[in-house]
């Protein structure tokens, strides 16, 4: 079982849209209060995780606590030393699924400020903790040491809306204690010493520590859940953690320190995040976000396999084949299309829908995966689902020309005409590869959806540039936003080259005159919205917060499309702003502007990490090399952003045809490959 999905500000909400042709979709969902979460330290290795906050004490407040499978098996855990908390001077992170805490103590009789007893804890998001007294004072003591544990074993939904329920009874078990839910669901703390007193009452363990000078006091605790016993017959646990297998542990040697530590990080982060199908457990995908969105493989998930192909494409192939076994069949008009939810689009605009935009991106996700060296009996697996995809592709394009999205008011966005437009390419280069049928009529179809696009949504004006979205009725949104990156994303095709873009090469250079802009660049990321229209929120997730996931797109895109000024500027605001995150970039932050000695402002209720941001980072950081991989073509070059902006860097550890590959950027904006497949031919 995966942890809930819950509906969060800005989101995916609404149910699937798998709906009989002809229904109306519903409305987005009023969105959640949900806890802040952008203070605290969250351990992940899902379906395990750890919410806490900087002083190390698990209070119960909020969405403090240890989770397995979407269930709080501990929200307090609060210790004291002779009936003190420690000072806490330090929380931090030392690895993606641990946090470690420094605490002191001045000890009863001690002279001056100094303190004697050092406390440090280390948690994992295992379950696991390690805390250790240590003791600086010239004398023995003997200190009274207590724990003070609880938990309500709610669902991470009820945390997220502020009905977790009451904290249980515990009783005694074994060297710790045991509570259990109305539902019959059970958590259990066990401790190694074991206590010398356990108190079920007040939920208590109690030890007398015995510290010699220098000597130190450990506690081991294990917490663990046990699910309510089942039917003989009925399916047993969930499936395990996947391994890390999946993704490559990339590295990144720069004169500028921060790329190796973002892309070390971001590694970290999406290996973390990896989680089963459980009807599938071989399925394996990215949550799209810790600690809210963990649920069902969503577009997001492929979206961050995509841009992770430089890791390896074992990942890609696992999340096409979970989002695959959801595809809606039946021969009717929504046979082949992915289901998916609505996702809010801000004030005054219609909810979008997730599963047409995941449905564009499969078969772009394979085709360009098959570039990175994608298996050929993986090709042979998905590529029906692909072809159903773009099957729907071809049937739903409107008398306009263009791709509505399902819904009452037959809405057209920019942003999907581009993601159509990328599927029809490199779809039908997929199928002449495969030696398929259907590759004339997609490029048909992305010709007409070039012609209407420039039609239905470009303006040449003195303010003129590409609208948001079209309405049915022929009126336009003219709303400048980090979405309009999305215009400039066009996919690779063989032997390294970039497929066709929806714009041309006049109107691609004004987009990344926009994205330029400051009302859209805010020196941290690219803002959602301008900050000039009036429907601008720096909160919003689509309406003026900066998402890492769409600078990350921006930067690619304008490195592909010669504009290295304007790439180099948004790379270095995103590095910028992880640095100030712990090179741990939430899915968004505020877009508020850049001023000096300013720092990035964290959104409450972001997740942190998410799918899109990790997998953004590595894309945008290989945008530096500009890495080409035509694997079926046995070539692969490197096309590095010109003035190497950050200096001399080197990428090491990537996959490219299933082997090790580096490449080296000199400070000079010169490319080279260190090290690739036998047999590939090399180029820059």
């Amino acid at each position: 079982m995966a942890p809930s999905t819950v509906p969060a500000p800005g989101r995916s909400t609404g149910r699937p849209t798998g709906r009989a042709p002809g229904t109306a979709l519903p409305r987005a969902v009023r969105p959640v209060e949900l806890p802040p979460v952008h203070g605290a330290l969250v351990c992940v290795a899902l379906p395990a995780l750890v919410v806490c906050a900087e002083h190390g004490q698990l209070t119960g407040e909020g969405p403090e606590g240890v989770y397995a499978a979407g269930r709080r098996l501990l929200s307090r855990c609060v210790l004291r030393v002779s009936g003190r908390e420690p000072v806490a001077l330090q929380g931090r992170m030392a690895s993606a699924d641990r946090a470690v805490f420094l605490g002191v103590l001045r000890v009863p009789g001690e002279a001056g400020p100094d303190p004697g007893l050092t406390v440090e804890r280390a948690r994992s998001a295992d379950g696991t903790e390690r805390i250790t007294l240590r003791s600086a004072v010239g004398r023995s003591l003997r200190l009274p040491v207590e724990l003070a544990l609880g938990t309500d074993l709610a669902d991470l939904g009820a945390v997220a809306t502020g009905r977790p329920g009451s904290e249980l009874a515990a009783s005694v078990h074994g060297t710790g204690l045991r509570w259990t839910g109305s539902d019959g669901r059970s958590a259990t703390v066990t401790a190694d010493p074991a206590p010398m007193d356990s108190l079920a009452a007040a939920g208590v363990l109690r030890w007398e520590a015995e510290l010699a000078p220098g000597a130190a006091f450990t506690i081991r605790l294990r917490v663990r859940g046990e699910a309510a016993a089942r039917p003989t017959g009925s399916p047993g646990a969930g499936p395990g953690r996947p391994g890390g297998h999946l993704i490559a542990e990339a590295r990144a040697e720069a004169d500028d320190p921060r790329p190796g530590e973002l892309l070390r990080t971001s590694v970290e982060d999406l290996r973390a995040l990896l989680q089963r199908t459980p009807e599938h457990p071989a399925d394996v995908y990215l949550a799209a976000g810790v600690p809210w969105r963990c649920g069902p493989v969503t577009a997001e998930a492929l979206w961050a396999a995509r841009m992770a192909l430089p890791l390896g494409t074992r990942l890609a192939a696992t999340t096409l084949r979970a989002i695959g076994r959801t595809q809606l069949s039946g021969g009717g008009a929504e046979s082949g299309r992915l289901p998916g939810p609505l996702r809010d689009a801000g004030p005054r605009l219609p909810p979008r829908c997730t599963g047409v935009e995941a449905t564009l991106a499969f078969p772009s996700v394979l085709a360009e995966a098959r570039r990175w060296g994608l298996p050929s009996a993986d090709l042979e697996e998905l590529l029906p689902v692909a072809e159903r995809c773009l099957d729907w592709l071809r049937r739903v394009v409107g008398a306009d020309g263009l791709v509505p999205d399902p819904g009452p008011t037959g809405s057209r966005w920019a942003e999907t005409q581009a993601h159509a437009h990328r599927a029809a390419l490199l779809g039908a280069d997929l199928l002449d590869a495969c030696g398929r049928p259907g590759g004339d009529a997609l490029r048909d179809t992305a010709r007409t959806l070039r012609e209407r696009f420039r039609r239905a949504f470009w303006t040449d004006d003195r303010t003129g540039g590409p609208a948001l979205a079209r309405t049915a009725d022929g009126g336009t949104w003219r709303r400048p936003g980090g979405w309009a990156a999305h215009l400039l994303d066009t996919g690779l095709l063989g032997g390294g080259r970039y497929a066709q873009g929806l714009l041309d090469a006049v109107e691609a250079e004004r987009v990344a005159r926009l994205l330029g802009t400051p009302a859209l660049d805010s020196g941290w990321g690219l803002r959602g919205l301008s900050a000039e229209d009036p429907d601008h929120n720096p909160f919003g997730h689509r309406t003026g917060a900066v998402r890492a996931h769409d600078t990350a797109v921006a930067v690619a895109g304008l490195a592909a499309a010669g504009r290295g000024k304007e790439a180099a500027s948004l790379l270095r605001g995103l590095l910028d702003a992880a640095e100030a995150f712990g090179h741990r970039l939430p899915e968004m932050y505020a877009g508020e502007q850049r001023t000096t000695g300013g720092r990035p402002v964290p959104h409450p209720a972001a997740c942190r990490p998410a799918a899109v941001a990790a997998a953004g980072a590595v894309h945008a950081l290989l945008a530096l090399a500009g890495v080409r991989p035509d694997a079926p073509g046995r070539s692969v070059s490197v096309h590095p952003l010109p003035s190497a902006p950050l200096g001399a860097i080197r990428l090491s550890g990537l996959v490219v045809a299933g082997e090790p590959f580096a490449a080296r950027v000199s400070g000079l904006g010169l490319g080279m490959v260190e090290e690739a497949a036998d047999g590939l031919q090399l180029g820059v």
